[in-house]
């Protein structure tokens, strides 16, 4: 594990290997993505960052440029420069973000649950969703979400209603989809069926952006990497395999 400021990873895997920078959703910390690590590091270089707000950031609060330098740093350092970005949720926005900014960082990229811009209309229930977890009683959130968390999932994931409040205002009312545009490299988008927020939103969100291959994986929710596992890991090989092809 490497801390510098702003950033903390755990880098798994051969060293040599084509490396991966996971970034996870709001709530939870990069443990969730445990499933996709365990099944990739054997021949993958597999780089968890936590965010800004979460697991072993939690007491540093979440804006978006800060997210952005944290995990270009991870790629500088733990993964040579340049790697393969996976975001689920508020990650998929940062790696929207990060693959916009720095297009030439990133090898490819894949997103998870972040295909409804935060903008117009969406900046409202975006803005309602953060007031919800703001309000609540975090302690008593935490318990009730970690128990349901667990039993479902397993020992995998956090939970950090406080952080992951702040970073969905910090998001709120800005512009993704132009960051897809920008980036201009290959994408692999990603939703679940049972995911109507975001996979009724996918068409428009999508529409007209280069070099983008969407999957979606029946009987998963938004979490859908920790929903069907074993599809969401096979999904990211098989596009790497098919850019090296």
């Amino acid at each position: 594990m490497a801390t510098i400021e702003a950033v903390t990873w755990d880098a798994v895997g051969p060293p040599d290997a084509l490396p991966i920078v996971f970034v996870h959703g709001a709530l939870m910390g990069r443990s969730v993505w445990r499933p996709q690590i365990d099944a990739l590091a054997d021949r993958y270089r597999c780089i968890s960052v936590d965010l800004p707000g979460h697991g072993t950031q939690r007491d540093r609060a979440f804006e978006l440029d800060d997210a952005v330098a944290g995990i270009v740093r991870a790629i500088d350092e733990a993964a040579g420069g340049r790697a393969v970005l996976v975001g689920l949720s508020l990650g998929g926005y940062v790696a929207m973000a990060v693959a916009g900014r720095h297009p030439e960082r990133v090898r490819s990229l894949v997103v998870a649950g972040a295909t409804r811009e935060p903008t117009g209309a969406n900046h409202v229930a975006f803005l309602l969703y953060a007031g919800m977890l703001r309000m609540a009683p975090e302690a008593a959130v935490r318990a009730v979400a970690l128990a349901w968390f667990r039993r479902r999932y397993g020992p995998v994931g956090g939970h950090f209603a406080k952080g992951g409040s702040l970073a969905v205002r910090r998001i709120a009312g800005r512009p993704f989809r132009d960051r897809l545009l920008a980036y201009g490299g290959p994408i692999l988008v990603i939703n679940g069926t049972m995911d109507l927020v975001f996979r009724i939103s996918a068409g428009r969100f999508l529409a007209g952006v280069p070099g983008v291959t969407h999957r979606v994986i029946p009987r998963a929710g938004h979490l859908s990497n920790v929903d069907r596992p074993e599809v969401f890991t096979g999904l990211i090989e098989e596009f790497i395999g098919s850019l090296a092809a």
